[in-house]
C-alpha cells in the first residue's frame, strides 16, 4: 500500500532546489509491491517512449555521473551499477546514516535502475545498462550534517560543485546529471563545465522548482534563474505531469530546453523503499538517462548534437516551437535516437537536423523578402525614372560649363563701363589727368599705382589701333614715350607695356605681362583735340 507523506528536500544555503517534494513513501519491498511499482511507472516510460528506444540502445558502456547527495550502491535496483566517488560536502556523515543519500539514490534509480528479480520488478531507469558514478556535493534535509552544511558559505558549495564536475570528467563520465541549482553563477563552475564539454561530456541539469513564485502555469513573469542549467552547453529540463501539461512548480526561464515527467514519478530511495517523487529533479534524471542511450549508441557524437537530437524531436511542441515552460517540448527517447543516427551518418553531422526539426521551423520558416514581382509597367516606370535622372545630370553639367565661361564672354561682349567706377576701371581725363589705377595720361600724368595689373590674357589680342587718318609712326610713339618718362621719373624706361622698341619704331606685339582688357576688349591709342595721343589703361 502507498501511504501519503510529504517531505521536502533541500540543497542548502543559496541553493535553489530543483529537488523534490515527496508525495508518497512505500514502506515495504515485497515482490507484490515491487510489481505495483512497475505498473505505476508505466506512464513515465510510455510518456517518453522508452520501450521503443530500448530496442536500439540500453546505455551499455556509459558512465553517468550523478552529482547529488550520494547514492546507496546496495539497493536492489542499482546493485552492481554504482561507482562511489568522493564526498565533497565536508560534513562527514557516514553512508550508513538513515538520512544519507536519499535524494541522490532516487535520481540514480531513474537514470540507471535495472530492477530486480531478473529485471521484472522494481524501477527501470532510462538507461538500465549504464553505470552511475556517485559524487556527493549536497546534503538531504534528513542528513545529520545538514545544519552544518547550511552554515557553509555558498561560494564553498560552488567550488565543490566545480571539483565534482572535473572529477567526473577525469573518471570517464560520458554524461553528467545535476538535479540541483544555485541562484547565482560561478566562474569556477563555468570553467569546469567548459572542460566537460571539451571532453565530449553531455551535461544535464534541472531548471528549478520556483514556478509558483512567478504565479504558476500561464504566469506572466519569469522564474528566477537556476545554475548550472543556465550555463551555455547545459541541457536544462522542466517538469510536466501525466497529462503533459507544465507542472505549476516548474520554473519557467530561458534555461528550459526540454521537459520530462516530474510529477509523482516512482523511484527507489537509499533505504530500499519506493517513493513517488515530484520536482524537476526526476525530469532531469530521466533526460540524462536518454542522453546516455544516445552516447552508448553513437559514442562519437558531440554534446551539442546530442542536445540537438533531444530538443529537435520532442513531442507536444509549444506554439512557435519554443516557450520557457517546456522548452522545445516533451522528451521523446525513441525519436531522439533516430535523429542521433541521422546526425551520426556520413555527412549528416555537418549539416544537423532537417529544418522542420529546428527551433521555429529552421531556415525554411523564415519568410522571404517582402518584395513582389515586378511587371512590365513597373520596369517601364523605372526606366523612365532613370532616363529622367540622366537628363537632369546632363542639364546640370551643361549649366556648370556655361557658368564657368560666362566671365570671359561678358568681357568680350560687355558695353562701355562708366568712368570712375568703384571697380577701378580706368578713367582717362581729356586733359591728361591721372587714372584711378595707374593708366598714364597723354600729357604725362602718372598712374596712382604705377603700373598695370596682372590679369588673365584676353581671348583677343590687345593690339594698338589709330583713329582714321592717323598711323602708329615713330613720332607718335616717341611723344607718348617722352611724356610718360618725364612725368613718372621712376621708370628706367618710358616704353609703355605692350610696346617694345624694334629698330627705332613702335609696333604692336604680344605683351609680356597680361593686361586687364579695356571696355572694348582691346587697347586703343588716339589723338585728343590737341593732337596728343591718349594711352589705354
Amino acid at each position: 500500500m502507498l501511504s501519503a507523506a510529504v517531505r521536502p528536500a533541500r540543497l542548502g544555503v543559496a541553493w535553489m532546489l530543483s529537488l523534490t517534494v515527496i508525495l508518497a513513501l512505500i514502506v515495504t519491498a515485497a515482490p507484490a509491491h515491487a510489481d505495483g511499482i512497475r505498473d505505476d511507472q508505466q506512464w513515465v516510460l510510455s510518456k517518453i517512449d522508452l520501450p521503443a528506444a530500448w530496442n536500439v540502445s540500453r546505455g551499455q558502456g556509459v558512465i553517468v555521473a550523478v552529482i547529488d547527495s550520494g547514492v546507496n550502491p546496495n539497493v536492489a535496483d542499482l546493485a552492481g551499477s554504482v561507482i562511489s566517488g568522493p564526498d565533497l560536502t565536508g560534513v562527514g556523515t557516514p553512508p550508513e546514516s538513515p538520512g544519507w543519500g536519499m535524494h541522490g539514490t532516487w535520481m540514480a534509480s531513474l537514470v540507471a535502475g535495472h530492477g530486480h528479480n531478473g529485471g521484472g520488478d522494481g524501477i527501470l531507469g532510462a538507461a538500465p545498462l549504464a553505470r552511475v558514478l556517485s559524487i556527493r556535493v549536497i546534503t538531504d534535509k534528513t542528513d545529520p550534517g545538514h545544519a552544518q552544511y547550511e552554515r557553509e558559505p555558498p561560494s564553498r558549495g560552488q567550488r565543490q560543485l566545480a571539483k565534482a564536475i572535473r572529477y567526473a570528467v577525469t573518471h570517464g563520465a560520458g554524461v553528467i546529471s545535476m538535479s540541483l541549482g544555485y541562484s547565482a553563477s560561478s566562474r569556477a563552475v563555468r570553467s569546469a563545465l567548459q572542460d566537460a564539454l571539451d571532453h565530449n561530456v553531455v551535461v544535464v541539469a534541472s531548471s528549478g522548482n520556483s514556478g509558483e513564485l512567478a504565479g504558476g502555469v500561464h504566469r506572466k513573469g519569469q522564474a528566477p534563474d537556476s545554475f548550472p542549467a543556465d550555463y551555455p552547453g547545459v541541457l536544462g529540463v522542466a517538469a510536466v505531469g501525466k497529462a503533459g501539461r507544465p507542472a505549476k512548480f516548474s520554473s519557467a526561464n530561458l534555461s528550459v530546453q526540454v521537459a520530462a515527467p516530474g510529477v509523482s514519478v516512482p523511484a527507489q530511495g537509499a533505504n530500499g523503499g519506493y517513493w513517488l517523487v515530484t520536482g524537476t529533479s526526476p525530469a532531469c534524471a530521466l533526460t540524462a538517462g536518454v542522453a546516455a542511450l544516445i552516447r552508448s549508441r553513437y559514442p562519437a557524437l558531440s554534446p551539442a548534437l546530442i542536445r540537438q537530437a533531444i530538443t529537435g524531436t520532442t513531442r507536444s511542441r509549444p506554439p512557435g516551437g519554443y516557450d520557457d515552460e517546456v522548452g522545445f517540448g516533451t522528451l521523446d527517447a525513441a525519436a531522439a535516437l533516430t535523429a542521433a543516427g541521422q546526425l551520426a551518418g556520413q555527412g549528416q553531422h555537418r549539416h544537423g537536423l532537417l529544418a522542420r526539426h529546428r527551433f521555429g521551423g529552421g531556415p525554411a520558416a523564415i519568410p522571404g523578402v517582402p518584395i513582389g514581382p515586378r511587371g512590365a509597367g513597373a520596369l517601364v516606370l523605372l526606366l523612365l525614372l532613370g532616363v529622367g535622372c540622366l537628363a537632369l545630370v546632363v542639364a546640370a553639367a551643361r549649366r556648370l560649363v556655361v557658368i564657368r565661361h560666362a566671365p570671359v564672354q561678358s568681357e568680350q561682349r560687355g558695353g562701355e563701363a562708366a568712368a570712375g567706377t568703384k571697380g577701378g576701371e580706368t578713367a582717362a581725363s581729356a586733359n591728361g589727368g591721372a587714372s584711378a589705377n595707374g593708366g598714364a595720361s597723354a600729357n604725362g600724368g602718372a598712374s596712382a599705382n604705377g603700373g598695370g595689373s596682372a590679369s588673365p590674357l584676353p581671348r583677343r589680342h590687345p593690339g594698338w589701333t589709330t583713329r582714321p587718318g592717323a598711323r602708329p609712326d615713330s613720332s607718335q610713339g616717341d611723344s607718348a614715350h617722352a611724356d610718360a618718362t618725364q612725368s613718372s621719373g621712376t621708370q628706367s624706361s618710358g616704353t609703355p607695356m605692350g610696346m617694345r622698341p624694334e629698330n627705332g619704331s613702335r609696333s604692336p606685339v604680344l605683351p609680356r605681362l597680361t593686361w586687364q582688357p579695356g571696355p572694348t576688349g582691346r587697347h586703343a591709342a588716339s589723338s585728343d583735340q590737341n593732337g596728343a595721343a591718349e594711352a589705354g589703361e
